[in-house]
């Protein structure tokens, strides 16, 4: 008899108790654990997993209707990446960011965005297509004020601005940085610093500039667009036990509901 937990993990929808978070169906890809860690990154990146949530194999395996071996690689390569961190009792919970792990991830970004954009502007390959479809969302999740929304369409955003760079590795690194970024940015940044309104006004300056292949004012206009945030990661005080937080830490586990209480 199926249990419980026994839906097929190629179903348009994925089942789950109150109180339970949901995970995306999963859709197409080249294996199985690809499958699982995009699953669990959508559900990260929408607030759906919270940082601190405690994530175990057999309850992902159960949700999901594979088995544990694709979910294990899912949580290694995860983790790997920063989106999850290991615990003090040997688990694995999502990544809760502080101030300081914020900083870096912008400095990091510094070093690489600015020039990847403009590679990407001096080529003639930009496409403004995706660019434009998430200025647009991220207008609307502005008057929406739908902050987890609006930090996805800021990723995609992004992304569509250095996607084209030739310099594969440079791309990889920086989908990474924007998973973070994604991350920290609605439980920490803006929390702090409501600027969405002028990041969208300055997201759509740097457009102008790439679209017009003008790759030194769109890298410029990046340098300080990314360059603000670490002026004030760097800068004022915390005032929120989210920045008080230590970097990397995973406070709270012991009481934080997890995706495998039930077990």
């Amino acid at each position: 008899m199926p249990g419980r937990w026994s839906t097929p993990w190629y179903t348009n929808l994925v089942t789950r108790e109150p109180g339970q978070p949901s995970l995306p169906p999963l859709g197409r890809s080249t294996t199985r654990s690809d499958l699982v860690a995009a699953s669990l990154k959508t559900a990260i990146l929408s607030g759906e997993l919270k940082p601190d949530e405690v994530l175990v194999e057999r309850r992902i395996a159960e949700l999901l209707g594979v088995s544990k071996t694709p979910v294990r690689e899912a949580l290694i390569s995860l983790t790997s990446t920063g989106l999850l961190t290991s615990t003090r009792n040997r688990g694995i919970a999502v990544r809760r960011l502080g101030a300081e792990d914020v900083r870096r991830i912008y400095e990091m970004r510094m070093l690489l965005e600015p020039w990847a954009t403009a590679r990407a502007a001096s080529d003639g390959g930009f496409d403004p297509t995706e660019a434009r479809r998430a200025l647009d969302d991220a207008a609307r999740f502005v008057e929406a004020d739908d902050q987890v929304r609006l930090s996805l369409a800021n990723r995609g955003f992004h992304r569509a601005l250095y996607s084209t760079c030739p310099n594969d590795m440079v791309v990889s690194a920086l989908d990474d940085l924007q998973d973070l970024t994604a991350l920290g940015t609605v439980s920490l940044l803006w929390e702090q610093w409501p600027t969405w309104r002028r990041e969208l006004d300055e997201h759509r300056e740097i457009l102008r500039a790439v679209e017009r292949r003008r790759p030194d004012e769109a890298e410029d206009l990046l340098r300080r667009h990314i360059g603000r945030s670490i002026t004030r990661l760097t800068t004022a005080e915390p005032s929120s036990s989210a920045e008080l937080a230590p970097s990397g830490s995973v406070a709270g586990l012991d009481t934080h509901r997890s995706l495998v209480d039930r077990r």
